[in-house]
């Protein structure tokens, strides 16, 4: 049997907690739980704090809430102060709006590699039965399951993954709603890169830097599954300044941003 390595499950959100809800439901029922589960809060109002103060008083593993004042979308910001107070070795990194198939958690750790990140993909809910499902607060989710798109992404058949090789190259279409990496690579590369603001780009700048440092990107396939609560669509924000980081980045193949996680770090 293979050796997992601790493991944190770092989820980020703002202001939708009966999304929250959900998520935080559907890990309370994975058949491998984290050794711990850190929420990024990009400045929620009450109603989130509220909602995860009642789940610490019944979650089996620690639950940390990190957050700051909301001053617009600072994802990079909120998810690099998360990862600084982590102690795991190793992150399964989601947002606040995916309900996670019983076995997420065990797929990603056990196809976690060195010198290797993962990324997965996601089964579409349509938004009449998103509301259903917040409304009965609801998780049970299964092939057949009405209002379900590209259901065909929730066979888990991890075996066929197994000998999946790395990517040679990044996909753009690389989410951190689905996303696991070393926590030390995530150090060594400085994190997320702060200059980003607005939404966009900052997930996949993220993934680059890292193959950059010579960690490659393998796809889960038919093993870490979940389902992606329906919402309108966000659009590319800054896309003249997230352009012109982007291709400092691929062009300069930069490792290390200048502007990250280094400052929350303490004893790293």
């Amino acid at each position: 049997m293979k050796n997992h390595p601790s493991v944190a499950l770092l989820i980020s959100t703002f202001n939708w907690p009966e999304a929250l809800d959900l998520v935080l439901s559907s890990v309370l029922k994975q058949s491998m739980l984290p050794a711990e589960v850190i929420i990024a809060d990009d400045g929620s109002t009450k109603e989130t704090r509220l909602l995860i103060n009642s789940y610490k008083k019944v979650f089996p593993v620690s639950l940390n809430h990190i957050w700051h004042e909301d001053n617009g979308f600072t994802k990079t910001i909120i998810l690099n102060k998360a990862i600084a107070k982590i102690k795991s070795d190793y992150i399964i990194q989601i947002d606040g709006d995916i309900i996670l198939h019983k076995h997420f958690v065990k797929d990603h750790l056990n196809a976690c590699e060195d010198e290797i990140f993962l990324y997965g993909t996601r089964v579409t809910i349509t938004k009449e039965k998103s509301l259903q499902l917040m409304a009965k607060k609801a998780t049970n989710l299964n092939i057949l399951s009405s209002g379900l798109k590209k259901r065909m992404r929730m066979l888990n058949l991890p075996f066929i993954y197994k000998n999946r090789n790395p990517d040679t190259t990044i996909t753009t279409k690389l989410r951190g709603a689905n996303m696991s990496y070393w926590r030390k690579d995530a150090i060594e590369i400085n994190g997320y890169n702060e200059d980003f603001l607005g939404w966009g780009f900052e997930d996949y700048d993220f993934g680059q830097r890292l193959t950059f440092l010579g960690v490659m990107p393998k796809r889960l396939k038919f093993a870490g599954i979940c389902f992606h609560l329906y919402h309108k669509k966000a659009v590319l924000e800054n896309v003249d300044k997230g352009n012109e980081i982007q291709n400092k980045t691929i062009e300069g193949r930069v490792k290390r941003c200048e502007n990250g996680i280094d400052k929350y770090l303490t004893g790293d």
